[in-house]
């Protein structure tokens, strides 16, 4: 939209963990080699916390793209998980063969060790990072400990690092983990950027993405420090919707104006804020608002049905007129957010034809497993909902702040179909986006043997799909692929897909790739398409 309007080469706001942007204030140089140092260490932990949208996860990247050769990395991104589930996704992410049917923990630890006594063997270092660790639960934790009893005469085999909130913090200093705390080697709080760093953070990412610092003058970098707070993802979320609305308007740069009403649109409802009150505000709802890059779509909308000419109007989101009445979207009456939650999450199911369990959510997802499906908690905006085109659950907020989930099954145009409560409706996918903040779950189809991304290097019946899958979807326009080894070839056509997606086109097919490239083949599954509010 605005890149080549501000001859950029790339985005320079996006609020993915990339490492080449990440801008090394004095505190993020600390973290780092906090890292550093603690992984250069004999075992135990490394304990890194802040804000949501602090940094924690760039610096973890920053971190992992410097790492030796000789280290092998554990990822444990969804940490809400049971201790078996944390011990076999450890297995997973180390390509270690599970255990047969019904193994204990003492199992899977035994095959752990074993691969850690061979690691250590052949010189090499195995390093376990957990994300989000503060949603650990404390026999969870207590199992993570343990795992750093695993050593030789030496030496501990397993090196820990823990990326969380600051409730982790508070978790740690409770009695009953006090063994765990006194294992921390190193630790090291993200705070917010400070005044002089935000002008500084905003110069290094756009000269990053190509270009030019005079897109933000001092008055408006100054504003944006007090609209932020000095966390960076706000800042990116800020200057992401600034530099839309400039575009929109055709300016050469973001003047105080178009700042103010790109805040506008990322803090909701909010009219005039004042920017001592606006740091205050943010420092209390942080965690509500980190993921709002939902809005950007509501935003680029609003801007263009300000500006009539022809080439911003073809830009503008379709606002046909609906031939059917809108339903307002609101929580279910007389249900708990809970309840919302099981009654959407039933109505997602239903859509697959699976069916779901009584017990809930995390037991129903563990059980279509044996069938080959998966469930992925993510974060995006609805651009990529669209993209996904599969069914979804959106965790939504009403004005009062409360949560309650929803259902969305069909989605045309800003007509979308959801399930809330007992009620199927038709609603304003707009509005529907000033109530939700990104989180959201997909039920998806694993390939055969899948058990982790897909790699280039990789063999077996995996890659063969992959190489199908795209000549299913390419038709009589591309030869049959039929190789046996993930190849350079294939990598080239699976990072050409994901750069059409919308995708960081790394080569590696993991489950937002594979979700994308089944919809896109129409193999499989509910579409949003052709859903009710496709008709």
């Amino acid at each position: 939209m605005y890149k080549e309007h501000f001859s950029l080469r790339e985005l320079p706001f996006s609020i993915a963990p990339d490492p080449r942007y990440l801008y090394m204030s004095e505190q993020h140089r600390e973290a780092l080699a906090h890292l550093v140092y603690g992984v250069a260490t004999d075992g135990g932990f490394v304990l890194l916390t802040g804000e949501v949208g602090a940094g924690k996860t760039t610096v973890c990247r920053c971190f992992l793209e410097q790492a030796p050769e000789h280290v092998n990395i554990a990822f444990i991104l969804n940490p809400r998980v049971t201790v078996e589930e944390l011990l076999a996704s450890i297995c997973d992410e180390l390509g270690i063969n599970r255990p047969e049917a019904a193994a204990s923990n003492k199992s899977y630890i035994d095959r752990i060790n074993h691969y850690l006594l061979d690691a250590h063997a052949k010189g090499k270092k195995t390093v376990l990072v957990i994300e989000e660790a503060q949603n650990l639960s404390p026999d969870v934790l207590e199992q993570v400990r343990l795992l750093t009893n695993l050593e030789t005469n030496e030496r501990k085999l397993l090196q820990i690092i823990m990326l969380g909130q600051p409730e982790l913090r508070d978790l740690l200093s409770r009695p009953e983990l006090r063994q765990l705390a006194q294992r921390i080697t190193a630790r090291r709080h993200l705070g917010p950027l400070s005044k002089k760093d935000v002008p500084a953070y905003v110069i290094h990412r756009l000269s990053v993405a190509g270009g030019r610092s005079s897109l933000f003058p001092a008055p408006v970098l100054r504003r944006l420090f007090r609209l932020s707070g000095g966390i960076p993802r706000i800042v990116n979320l800020l200057c992401d919707r600034a530099l839309l609305g400039a575009y929109v308007q055709g300016k050469d740069r973001v003047d105080k104006t178009t700042l103010s009403k790109a805040a506008q649109e990322v803090f909701g409802e909010m009219q005039a804020i004042d920017n001592r009150k606006g740091i205050g505000w943010i420092a209390a709802g942080l965690a509500f608002i980190a993921c709002c890059s939902a809005f950007a779509a509501a935003y680029y909308t609003r801007w263009n049905q300000h500006a009539p000419s022809a080439v911003q109007q073809a830009a503008v989101l379709p606002q046909a007129k609906q031939s059917i009445e809108l339903d307002e979207l609101r929580p279910p009456d007389g249900l708990s957010a809970g309840k919302s939650r099981e009654t959407a999450y039933r109505a997602l199911f239903d859509q697959w034809g699976l069916a779901f369990d009584p017990a809930g959510k995390e037991a129903s997802c563990k059980k279509i497993g044996q069938k080959g499906m998966r469930c992925l908690d993510s974060l995006g905006n609805m651009g990529m909902i669209r993209r996904l085109n599969r069914p979804v659950v959106l965790k939504l907020y009403d004005r009062e702040g409360q949560s309650y989930y929803i259902a969305l099954t069909g989605l045309k145009d800003d007509t979308a179909v959801v399930h809330s409560g007992s009620r199927e409706l038709r609603v304003s996918a707009g509005d529907m986006e000033k109530q939700w903040f990104g989180e959201y779950t997909v039920i998806w189809k694993a390939p055969p043997d899948y058990t982790r991304e897909i790699r280039p290097g990789d063999r077996g019946q995996v890659v063969r799909w992959l190489g199908r899958r795209f000549s299913s979807l390419h038709g009589n326009d591309a030869p049959a692929w039929e190789g046996e080894v993930y190849d350079a070839s294939l990598v080239r056509m699976v990072k050409k897909f994901q750069l059409s997606e919308g995708l960081a086109p790394d080569g590696v097919a993991g489950p937002h790739t594979i979700i994308r490239l089944d919809a896109a083949a129409q193999q499989g599954g509910p579409l949003l398409s052709s859903g009710k509010g496709a008709l």
